[in-house]
């Protein structure tokens, strides 16, 4: 072929809709542990026969990241058929992605006469069915990059929300679309103690999802989830039993249950249900969920302590360990794992891989989300404060963690311990400047902003000026 014509051929090649051209970046997942969810979706044939043709093209991209262009096209060509067995007649606009992809794939082995031929098959479905407009995608094709943006890494859920939006603004009814778009807001949404009667987005969005698609058991223990934050626990309870009834041995219900009864502290129910997923899952999911209930179990041992639990609290400390180490053996970005993990090791005495744990995590802070940022501060904050002893530094990461906005238990638990450390600073000596410093922000952080004032006037009376920038603004609000 000459230069003119391939620079021809990957012009058109630029134009079309796959995930050659969607700026998925292969530094943003880890592809391994990616390869293996895949692998596992497909093997079990998990969701709805439209989620498993997105399965095999999702695993296919990977495989051409791998180097492995061969099984490459063999999984591009099973999700052609399926998506051809599962559509039918209106598969034609469900293939635009799928043939981009191939198109991408033979041109990149060096095919270029069926590289021009799987554009010429984009081109000629659009031709038959033509958008909107020049600047609107067909809604298929907004719903596959929805979901590939959702499965393939957490950086990209905003592109995901974006994507099921305008899926949905074309086709509002559509089950699929309806359903990820739940499954993002879910994600996205932080879990949050909520007194009212306003429910949240994603709440609304899976009784949405729900009216749609009504027995659809993953959907249910997603939303029975979201409830327990608004205390609706009959209603909750009832949607966990219908899932099971649906799904018994269903591996995403069941992670999803054996979350929600984590959260309940039915403990040994949930430890049961994940050593079930285990037995034919390999997930750094489930080693993290066995890990957090391992965890909470040592840590209903702490107020009876005596000779005989201080041993069974160490059985389930060292269990937490094991699968924390299984989970991020499979998943090195588990940041929250890492996070536990670290305290867990401190708390063994092995403090300086404790440490370097905490430097992985630290180092990448301002990538995470919000909620995961503060759990990683307070976290830090209290191996500075109980195991390395460094006071100052405790508080830094104390106070930082207050600087998100939502009232989460992290929050009041950086709250009350703040306001120990201060308290006790004064009972040694009344005219501490910095404590009142520490209970302005404190105060700050619970909104009582007058209150706040008053501490950091406090403060600055006493010599510490690094509340003057605080106290200003403050004042400020105040006006």
């Amino acid at each position: 072929m000459s230069s003119h014509t391939d620079e021809d051929l990957h012009c058109r090649l630029q134009q079309l809709q796959s995930r050659f051209t969607w700026d998925l970046k292969k530094e943003d997942f880890e592809l391994d542990d990616l390869s293996r969810q895949l692998q596992h979706d497909i093997d079990l044939q998990l969701g709805q026969p439209g989620a498993v043709a997105h399965s095999y093209s999702f695993l296919a991209y990977v495989r051409c990241l791998q180097d492995k262009p061969e099984e490459a096209l063999s999984l591009l060509n099973q999700s052609e058929q399926k998506i051809k067995e599962c559509y039918g007649e209106d598969s034609e606009r469900r293939l635009i992605v799928t043939y981009g992809d191939l198109a991408w794939l033979k041109y990149h082995t060096g095919d270029h006469t069926q590289s021009q031929s799987y554009c010429q098959r984009v081109e000629d479905i659009l031709l038959k069915h033509p958008a909107d407009s020049s600047t609107v995608l067909h809604p298929e094709v907004y719903g596959e990059k929805a979901w590939t943006f959702l499965k393939f890494s957490k950086s990209y859920y905003p592109k995901a929300m974006e994507c099921f939006c305008r899926a949905l603004e074309l086709q509002p009814d559509d089950c699929e679309f309806n359903s990820g778009y739940a499954i993002a807001l879910y994600r996205t949404e932080p879990y949050v103690l909520k007194l009212c009667d306003e429910e949240s987005p994603a709440i609304k969005q899976l009784r949405r999802a729900l009216e749609i698609s009504p027995d659809d058991g993953v959907l249910m223990s997603m939303l029975a989830l979201k409830l327990l934050y608004y205390q609706k626990y009959r209603e909750a309870d009832g949607l966990v039993e219908k899932a099971l009834e649906i799904g018994p041995d269903d591996t995403q219900i069941l992670r999803y249950v054996a979350i929600y009864l984590r959260k309940k502290d039915q403990l040994d129910e949930s430890i049961e249900l994940l050593l079930k997923v285990l037995e034919n899952n390999q997930s750094a999911f489930i080693h993290h969920q066995l890990a957090l209930c391992y965890n909470r179990k040592k840590k209903n041992l702490y107020l009876e302590r005596t000779q005989e639990k201080e041993r069974e609290l160490q059985h389930w400390r060292l269990l937490s360990i094991q699968h924390l180490e299984e989970a991020i053996g499979l998943k090195n970005t588990l940041t929250h794992a890492k996070t536990v993990l670290a305290l867990q090791y401190a708390e063994e005495n092995a403090l300086e891989r404790a440490q370097q744990l905490f430097d992985d995590v630290l180092e990448k802070l301002d990538e995470e989300f919000w909620s995961v940022q503060q759990v990683i501060c307070r976290s830090y904050a209290e191996f500075c404060h109980y195991h390395t002893f460094q006071k100052d530094l405790a508080i830094a990461y104390y106070k930082k963690a207050l600087e998100f906005s939502a009232d989460t238990s992290e929050k009041r638990h950086c709250q009350k311990k703040l306001k120990q450390i201060a308290e006790r600073r004064l009972g040694r000596n009344p005219r501490d400047a910095a404590a009142y410093g520490i209970l302005g922000a404190v105060a700050k952080a619970a909104g009582d902003l007058r209150r706040a004032v008053e501490f950091y006037e406090k403060a600055l009376e006493g010599g510490d000026e690094e509340c003057l920038s605080a106290l200003c603004e403050l004042r400020l609000q105040l006006q």
